[in-house]
């Protein structure tokens, strides 16, 4: 018999752009939530507009260059017309629209909540599970340690957890964790409830 919790990450702000600014000395921009859309001819330009934290002047990354209207899905579009919070978010974690404007994102800049139910492993020791099993909600990627949330929600030191991880009493997704392993969207995470008396 298996348990199943949800872990969900919430993410308070976009990460920082690194880059320097050519006005003043500061070299963090932040993501203004804001598209800039150029028309040239039968072609478009898209941005998302950044702005220095120091300055306020701005710098524009780059999302789609000199393309043709109809190849760009027309609610994107739309988006992209209305400023839609939740697009400007998914360009400000993507790691292609890094990749493509050759700039880096301070994901240690990013601030979040973990809403999870609140028990330790303690309490685990008296569940009749023997499965207790986590679903992660972690709809922007940022680097995030799986570790970390594991301590977190579980509310254990390091120590503990490097303890737990070589009494392989936590998978990921059918595999024993790995300390190094990065929270994915949808990852499932399956606690073994005896290999906890440690």
């Amino acid at each position: 018999m298996t348990r199943e919790y949800i872990w969900e990450v919430k993410i308070k702000n976009t990460p920082l752009l690194k880059r320097k600014c050519n006005r003043c000395t500061n070299d963090d921009f932040i993501c203004s939530e804001k598209f800039r859309m150029n028309a040239q001819k039968k072609n478009i330009d898209v941005w998302l507009i950044y702005r220095c934290v120091k300055c306020d002047s701005t710098y524009n990354l780059t999302l789609f260059s000199r393309t043709k209207p109809e190849l760009i899905q027309k609610d994107l579009f739309h988006k992209f017309s209305e400023n839609n919070t939740e697009a400007a978010w998914q360009y400000a974690f993507s790691q292609e629209a890094k990749r493509k404007n050759n700039v880096e994102f301070d994901f240690g800049s990013v601030e979040y909540d973990l809403l999870h139910d609140n028990f330790s492993t303690e309490d685990v020791l008296g569940f009749e599970s023997e499965i207790i099993q986590f679903r992660i909600k972690y709809p922007f990627d940022f680097n995030l340690k799986l570790s970390a949330v594991i301590r977190a929600a579980l509310n254990i030191s390091a120590n503990k957890l490097n303890q737990l991880i070589e009494a392989e009493a936590f998978s990921v997704n059918g595999k024993y964790l790995e300390k190094k392993h990065k929270v994915r969207n949808g990852d499932i995470i399956c606690l073994y409830r005896d290999k906890l008396k440690l």
